[in-house]
């Protein structure tokens, strides 16, 4: 797999532990770059996905750092992913269902703190999971969210960094595709937006999840709480 710039050596991966990310992850390691993972804990309901993250990256022996930024909860509180009194859409993955899933400017936080740490340790790249299917319904993972920020990036301090999305115009479909073409397990994902010992099987991500999965004719390795959770609406569009 090319280098998108041939002149990085390392990049900063954002990652949260679920499918995406992961795949971005190992695409970034085949590649042959040295990569730092980082990942968040927002106070976000879901926080399993930080087990998770901490596993792989402890398996494949990668520099991670957890960074806890819980004292911002109180400014992106108003969220079914920060608010755990709230009630988790049950519906496909879609704006008018999952609107509540919207953590305000939460990829715009998440991008500056990676990027601070790239210039900290002179990593040319930061990696993230944005993909096709975000567009309607996640305003920060819109091409034009990832265009501003990469030009934010490259004069924001005195050595520029590449925000690199690489799925940024794939669905969860490809996505798959690929991270199963290069032999990935994606039993070491958390996906699920309730944080239980067992993924819901109902929330919009296990449903998108499932799709993806049906989309590649193969079966998700994880383990749901509902012997035949239900399948959202076909994602390999």
């Amino acid at each position: 797999m090319p280098l998108s710039n041939p002149s990085v050596s390392s990049t900063v991966v954002i990652y949260s532990g679920g499918m995406d990310s992961f795949t971005v992850l190992h695409r970034a390691l085949e590649e042959g770059l040295e990569v730092h993972a980082l990942s968040f804990n927002y106070g976000q309901r879901h926080r399993r996905e930080l087990d998770t993250a901490r596993h792989v990256c402890a398996k494949l022996n990668i520099p991670h750092q957890v960074v806890d930024i819980r004292a911002i909860h109180g400014l992106i509180d108003n969220s079914a992913l920060t608010d755990a009194s709230a009630a988790m859409p049950d519906a496909e993955y879609a704006e008018e269902n999952l609107q509540a899933t919207v953590v305000p400017n939460r990829n715009m936080i998440l991008l500056s703190l990676a990027i601070a740490k790239a210039v900290n340790i002179g990593a040319g790249r930061v990696d993230y999971g944005a993909h096709g299917g975000d567009h309607v319904l996640y305003p920060d993972c819109r091409p034009e969210f990832v265009e501003a920020m990469r030009h934010a990036a490259a004069i924001a301090n005195f050595e520029p960094v590449e925000v690199h999305a690489p799925y940024l115009e794939a669905t969860k479909a490809e996505i798959l595709r690929e991270g199963l073409a290069m032999g990935l397990d994606y039993r070491d994902t958390w996906t699920c937006y309730e944080g239980r010992e067992l993924a819901c099987g109902r929330c919009g991500s296990c449903r998108e999840r499932l799709a993806a999965f049906a989309a590649n004719g193969v079966a998700d390795p994880l383990e749901y709480e509902t012997a035949s959770a239900p399948e959202a609406a076909d994602v390999s569009r």
